[in-house]
């Protein structure tokens, strides 16, 4: 039996598929965007003049366009940056960060502060919160839309339905409703993301042909985290975000990681565990609580250079991560991987020993195929993914339902970016 859709989720489809081409292309024509969604020249015509009347498209001439070519200049679709705006809030160890971008993605104001996470009171923190995003959203900025979404990433673990705060290894307080805080304080909908599936959006926006069905973002910085993609969607827990890959147990009662329990894979692999090792600290040591750049870009430079207690700390870190890549591979096969952050680039040091300890492994049967790519800027694509996933919800639970509000700005969401055909 066929079930035939629904006028309006028709409409809704098909406005989708138009405001997705033009997220994605840039600036397009109606041949163009009749190409990449399939749907009739007349479909297209209709739908692009409903949403430039209603201020989300807007038309472009495309004056760059072959000089000998005859006819009218093409005239181009893009986003009106205009139509809304929307804010990210990224809270990391010892930063807290805003972003207001408009409606195409373009950066309205930014903001970022130096704060010792550790040590801020619960309201402190949540009022540092506050504070960043009314001064973002304050900024008076040209052809500012209205804020229709607020995304928050933090370090740490999210509850399910992303709306609170469960856990972070960045700040002792636990089980913060930012998404109640924030929304009653600006009447605008919020969503609360670990930073590591924002990431995994990232790349997935970036390189959709490598990052789409099956993927994994792994953070080798300060902390080690993972973003996790699956048969195409984010994986997340049934009660929390999950994917707490730096948790998993490496070696039981083994060295002593920031989260206070012993033996984690970030216990040997996370920027304090390489630099603990690399000094020839105790495992058991209190980690530091903070490494900067150059002193881990240091540690490196001396790895490649001699052999001794900094190559070794890396050959450590690999081992590590390949054992925990192992075993998630003997669950779902092995999958694409980007390594990202700081310690990304120390790759060439960390491979040897990452793809020894998968071939140990029972998921380390096909261990030669597996694929690493490096993406050193964590910033860049954590400010990336956010935006991204900030923008696909005023896409796709918005404008293309006509404006619509009706969830509410509560609602659970899933903003992943339209499927085109």
């Amino acid at each position: 039996m066929t079930v035939g859709m629904r006028h309006d989720d028709l409409r809704r489809r098909n406005r989708a598929m138009v405001i997705a081409a033009a997220r994605r292309g840039g600036q397009v024509s109606r041949t163009e965007i009749t190409t990449i969604t399939g749907l009739s020249h007349s479909t297209i015509s209709a739908i692009s003049a409903d949403l430039i009347a209603e201020g989300i498209l807007a038309e472009a001439r495309q004056d760059d366009a072959p000089a000998l070519r005859r006819g009218r200049p093409q005239i181009g679709l893009e986003l009106d940056p205009a139509a809304a705006s929307v804010v990210t809030l990224m809270l990391s160890l010892n930063t807290l960060s805003a972003v207001r971008l408009d409606y195409s993605g373009a950066v309205l104001d930014e903001e970022q502060l130096r704060l010792d996470t550790r040590a801020l009171s619960r309201e402190a923190l949540i009022g540092e919160c506050v504070a960043v995003l009314q001064r973002c959203l304050a900024h008076p900025a040209a052809k500012a839309g209205p804020p229709l979404r607020i995304v928050f990433a933090v370090q740490g673990i999210t509850d399910a339905e992303a709306r609170s705060m469960l856990w972070s290894p960045i700040t002792p307080h636990t089980d913060i409703p930012f998404t109640d805080i924030l929304e009653a304080e600006f009447s605008v909908p919020v969503t609360v993301e670990n930073d590591c599936n924002m990431m995994a959006e990232a790349l997935r926006w970036r390189d959709p042909a490598r990052y789409r069905d099956d993927f994994i973002a792994i953070l080798l910085s300060h902390g080690i985290g993972m973003g996790l993609v699956l048969k195409g969607e984010m994986f997340t827990g049934t009660h929390s975000s999950g994917v707490e890959f730096g948790h998993m147990v490496h070696r039981p009662d083994g060295a002593l990681c920031r989260c206070g329990r012993r033996g984690c894979i970030e216990a040997y692999a996370g920027s304090y565990a390489i630099w603990r090792s690399a000094a020839g600290h105790d495992q058991n040591e209190e980690p530091r609580g903070d490494i900067g750049e150059t002193e881990m870009r240091a540690l490196a430079d001396a790895a490649r250079d001699h052999e001794g207690r900094e190559r070794e700390a890396f050959r450590i870190a690999g081992e590590a991560l390949g054992f925990g890549l192992g075993s998630l591979f003997a669950l779902i096969d092995p999958a694409p991987v980007a390594l990202v952050g700081l310690n990304a680039a120390a790759f060439d040091l960390i491979e040897p020993a990452l793809r020894d300890a998968i071939a140990r492994t029972a998921g380390g049967q096909h261990s030669g195929s597996i694929s690493f790519s490096i993406e050193p800027d964590q910033i860049a694509l954590l400010r990336e993914g956010c935006a991204m996933r900030a923008l696909t919800y005023v896409d796709d639970r918005i404008f293309a339902g006509g404006r619509s509000l009706q969830d509410g700005p509560a609602a659970r969401h899933s903003s992943l970016p339209v499927t085109l055909p």
